[in-house]
């Protein structure tokens, strides 16, 4: 892999450099320029979590970004990874992600990756593992949605972070407890107890257009409903979405129901992905595709 920090193509100049707080303005022309929804305080956040790399033209434009999110020592999540449409047959996304592989070297890597990027991710070595389909929509309240008779809902504590990053990690696979404290601040809650110990939560936090639910960890699609449904019912009439890789249950038809039915999907991709074991909790709704 090339590590030049400038690169000619075509008729464009690029120089590379990191991003930087003081970017967000830039940042968010860019996403708006291909039509994302992350608002400039998204942007912070992922700022705030992760690292990454500017391309700008001669002029200090950025017309392309590329974010990698470090979840304990040996993983990664890859995002933001964005080209002005004048540089997307350009080869500035390689660029952009050679760089982002060579800080990220001797890490499993994921990314989350729209149809239109699916080649290039395959072409550096990564390899399908799950659909993650887009529910959004105008939220219905679902009306009452059972708890499991052995289980209690409540909403969640921030004493609760330690017990949710155990689920997460178990569920995950990875460490995620610095964004998981991070949506914490930025987010309502909700947790499922049983025997007085956690068995499950949902996150809930402004995000886009409106709001989305998510990560979502849970052990089966009942106990993913009840923690899911306080949500819809809070944000009723209004724009909610929620990102899940979870098509063979009830689950998504849940979705569907309450007003966000299916909008857009994209693949998983892994790279050197380790073998999953089965904990027990699975994670019903992503907190985003950049973060997983």
């Amino acid at each position: 892999m090339s590590n030049a920090t400038s690169k000619r193509l075509q008729s464009y100049e690029l120089t590379l450099r990191d991003l930087q707080d003081q970017d967000v303005g830039k940042l968010h022309q860019l996403s708006v320029g291909v039509g994302w929804p992350h608002r400039p305080d998204d942007w912070r956040m992922l700022l705030k979590l992760g690292k990454g790399f500017a391309g700008c033209d001669k002029i200090g434009r950025i017309i392309g970004s590329a974010m990698w999110f470090p979840m304990g020592e040996d993983f990664a999540t890859i995002g933001m990874v964005i080209t002005s449409p004048q540089l997307q047959a350009l080869g500035g996304g390689r660029w952009l992600m050679n760089h982002v592989m060579q800080q990220c070297h001797g890490r499993r890597l994921q990314v989350n990756v729209p149809r239109a990027a699916y080649r290039l991710y395959e072409s550096l070595g990564f390899r399908p593992v799950a659909v993650v389909h887009q529910h959004q929509g105008g939220a219905i309240d679902p009306g009452e949605v059972p708890v499991p008779a052995d289980a209690r809902l409540r909403p969640l504590e921030a004493a609760d972070l330690a017990d949710i990053c155990r689920l997460d990690q178990s569920a995950f696979g990875a460490d995620r407890a610095a964004i998981l404290a991070e949506l914490l601040t930025r987010s309502d809650g909700t947790v499922l107890e049983r025997d007085g110990q956690v068995a499950g939560f949902a996150l809930c936090r402004r995000f886009g257009r409106g709001h989305v639910v998510g990560p979502v960890v849970a052990r089966d699609t009942d106990d993913a409903m009840a923690l899911t449904t306080p949500h819809v019912a809070r944000h009723a009439g209004s724009f909610l979405r929620v990102d899940t890789v979870q098509s063979e249950n009830g689950y998504t038809e849940f979705l569907s129901r309450c007003g966000m039915p299916e909008f857009d999907r994209v693949t998983t991709m892994s790279l050197n992905p380790k073998a999953e074991s089965d904990s027990g909790f699975h994670t019903f709704a992503l907190a985003s595709h950049t973060l997983g």
